[in-house]
C-alpha cells in the first residue's frame, strides 16, 4: 500500500469564473529556521517535486469524476485506510464518519457518531478532518478533528479500536490529545488531520477567524492558531497523551509552541504529504479577499514562515505585522478570490497507478466555488519553474479531495453531499508545426508541388515524417529533399539522410513531382510525425 510502503522505506533508510490559465513560478525560498538534523531524512532531495513527473504536458491533460455514491450530510474530508479492507472513510460535519467499499457503497449506519460533542454552529465548524497512522492494522488506532462543545474549540483526538475492522466504533473510548480555545468566532478552524511519512501526525489549524487576522495568530509563535503542528502520538511525554518530536523547529525556543512546524496560515483547511514522491508538502491557504494559495514545502523546511498576515498570496497585505528580516515562503500557485473562486481546496500528488503513465507527480487541488480543478508540477530541477493548468469544472461544491491506500483520488462535495471518483485522461498534442504548401507548375497529366514544414514547437524534431491525404486522384512519384511513397490517397514523406532535424523555430522543405489530369487542389490537412499541423 502507498503509505505504508513509503513509511517503511524511511524507517528503513456559487460557481465562480474559471482558474486563469497557465502561469508558471518561481520555486520557493528558503524558508527560516528549518531543521538541519531532518535534511538527510531523504536522500538526495534537492528541490520540492525532486520525483520525476509524467511525460504527458500539463495542456493534454484531463480531469473528470464518476459518482460513486450519494446520501452523505455535508462531508468534510475523506480517508484511505491501509488495511488491505479498500475501504473509504469519509467525515460528516455533524459528527458522524461513514464506510464507502467499492463492492458494497454507502454504508447507512456511520462508524463512529460522536454528534453529542460535536459544535456544528457556524458554517465552518464541525468533524473536520481524521487519519489513521500507516500501521492502522497493529495499532488499532483512528485519529480526528472537530470543534468541541460547548465552545467550539478545535479538538485533536484518538480512539482504539478493539479490532481493526470494529464496527460501530464505541464513542465513549476517545482520548483527548490536544485542544485549542476557538470561541471569540466560528471559522478559520483549519482541522485537516495526516500522518507524514516520517510517522508523526501533522494538525492544521487556522487563525482564529473573524477577518484581518484580528487575534494576531499567524506571526505569533507563542499560539497554535494559525499553524500546522507536528506530533508524535506514539508516545506520552510529561504527563500529554504525545511527544513534541526532538527536531521540531520550535524546540528550545523561547515564547514559541514547541508543537509547530509550519506558520503564518490563515485557514489551511487541507495539506498533503507527497506519499510515495519525495515526502513534501503542499499546503491549500484558504484567502481573505484578494488570493488563494498553494505552498509547496521541502521534507526539512520546517520552521517555515508562509507570511499571513504581512503577506496573503504573492503580496503584503498588512506591512504592519511584516517582519524585519523575516523569511518568508512564496506560494507556487495563487489565483484571485472572488475573480476565480472563493476557498482553495488543496488535494493530493498523483502517485497512483491507474494513471501513472499520464498524471504521476501532478498535484490537484479546487476551488469550492468555481469546482475548478487545477493542477500544478514542480520543476524538474532546482530553480526552475512550477507549471499550472487550469482545467475544466470538477462538480459543484468541492469541500475535499482524497487519496486510497493505492494512490487513487476522490472527491465528496458539499450539497448535494456525492462521493467521486478522479479520473485523469489525455488528448493530442496540439499543433507544433505549420506546413506550406503550393503547386508550382502544372500540365495536362501532371504537377509539381513544394512543401514546407516548420517547426513551432520549443523542442527540436529528430527525425520527421509529413503526412497527408490528397483530396482528389493524384499521384505522388518521384521526391527532392526527401523520401516518399503514397498508399491511396494517403502521402508519406521522411526526412532524407542530410535532414533529419528540424530546430525549434526552423523549417524544412521538399518537394515532388506527381501526376494527374485535372485540378490539384492543396490537401486540407498535414501532420509531423503523427501531430496535426497548422
Amino acid at each position: 500500500m502507498l503509505r505504508g510502503q513509503f513509511f517503511g522505506r524511511l524507517c528503513l533508510a456559487g460557481t465562480a469564473a474559471l482558474i486563469a490559465p497557465l502561469v508558471t513560478f518561481g520555486a520557493p525560498p528558503a524558508a527560516g529556521q528549518p531543521a538541519p538534523d531532518r535534511a538527510a531524512t531523504l536522500a538526495g532531495q534537492a528541490a520540492p517535486g525532486g520525483v520525476a513527473a509524467a511525460a504527458v504536458p500539463l495542456d493534454q491533460l484531463t480531469v473528470s469524476t464518476t459518482q460513486l455514491a450519494f446520501g452523505l450530510q455535508r462531508p468534510t474530508a475523506i480517508f484511505g485506510l491501509d488495511d488491505g479492507s479498500d475501504r473509504l472513510l469519509i467525515a460528516e460535519k455533524q459528527g458522524t464518519i461513514r464506510v464507502y467499499h467499492p463492492e458494497t457503497g454507502l454504508a447507512a449506519a456511520p462508524l463512529l457518531d460522536i454528534r453529542d460533542r460535536v459544535d456544528t454552529s457556524g458554517n465552518e465548524r464541525g468533524l473536520l478532518g481524521l487519519a489513521t497512522p500507516a500501521n492502522f492494522a497493529q495499532t488499532r488506532t483512528l485519529y480526528v478533528s472537530y470543534t468541541a462543545l460547548p465552545d467550539g474549540a478545535v479538538t485533536l483526538s484518538r480512539f482504539t479500536l478493539d479490532s481493526a475492522g470494529q464496527n460501530p466504533i464505541p464513542p465513549e473510548g476517545e482520548q483527548v490529545i490536544l485542544s485549542q480555545p476557538h470561541s471569540e468566532y466560528s471559522n478559520h478552524n483549519g482541522g485537516h488531520v495526516t500522518f507524514g511519512p516520517d510517522g508523526h501526525l501533522y494538525w492544521s489549524l487556522g487563525d482564529g477567524g473573524g477577518s484581518d487576522d484580528v487575534l494576531n495568530s499567524g506571526q505569533n509563535l507563542n499560539t497554535l492558531l494559525g499553524k500546522i503542528l507536528r506530533l508524535d502520538v506514539s508516545r506520552s511525554c510529561d504527563g500529554r497523551p504525545y511527544c513534541v518530536p526532538a527536531d521540531n523547529p520550535f524546540v528550545g525556543t523561547a515564547n514559541a509552541r514547541p508543537e509547530i512546524w509550519a506558520y503564518g496560515l490563515r485557514n489551511p483547511w487541507k495539506f498533503s504529504h507527497d506519499l510515495g514522491g519525495d515526502g513534501s508538502l503542499w499546503i491549500a491557504d484558504v484567502g481573505q479577499g484578494t488570493y488563494e494559495e498553494i505552498d509547496h514545502l521541502r521534507a526539512d523546511q520546517g520552521g517555515a514562515n508562509l507570511g499571513w498576515s504581512c503577506r496573503e498570496g504573492p503580496q503584503v497585505f498588512d506591512p504592519d505585522r511584516c517582519q524585519a528580516g523575516a523569511q518568508y515562503v512564496e506560494p507556487v500557485y495563487s489565483y484571485r478570490t472572488s475573480t476565480d473562486g472563493c476557498a482553495v481546496i488543496g488535494g493530493y500528488v498523483y502517485r497512483g497507478q491507474e494513471y501513472a503513465d499520464i498524471a504521476t507527480g501532478t498535484y490537484l487541488a479546487t476551488d469550492y466555488c468555481s469546482g475548478t480543478a487545477f493542477v500544478v508540477r514542480p520543476p524538474a530541477s532546482p530553480g526552475g519553474a512550477y507549471a499550472t493548468r487550469a482545467l475544466t469544472e470538477l462538480t459543484i461544491q468541492p469541500t475535499s479531495l482524497g487519496q486510497d491506500a493505492n494512490g487513487e483520488l476522490y472527491l465528496v462535495n458539499d450539497l448535494p453531499g456525492q462521493l467521486h471518483r478522479i479520473e485523469f485522461g489525455s488528448t493530442a498534442p496540439p499543433a507544433a508545426c505549420l506546413v506550406g504548401y503550393r503547386v508550382d507548375q502544372q500540365w495536362g497529366t501532371g504537377f509539381n508541388a513544394t512543401v514546407t514544414v516548420t517547426n513551432t514547437g520549443t523542442e527540436p524534431v529528430s527525425g520527421w515524417t509529413v503526412g497527408w491525404t490528397f483530396p482528389g486522384a493524384q499521384r505522388a512519384g518521384t521526391f527532392w529533399n526527401a523520401t516518399g511513397s503514397q498508399s491511396g490517397a494517403v502521402v508519406t514523406a521522411r526526412n532524407a539522410s542530410w535532414n533529419p532535424s528540424i530546430p525549434p523555430g526552423g523549417s524544412v522543405t521538399f518537394s515532388f513531382l506527381a501526376s494527374n489530369t485535372g485540378p490539384n487542389p492543396a490537401p486540407t490537412s498535414f501532420t509531423l510525425n503523427g501531430n496535426t499541423c497548422g
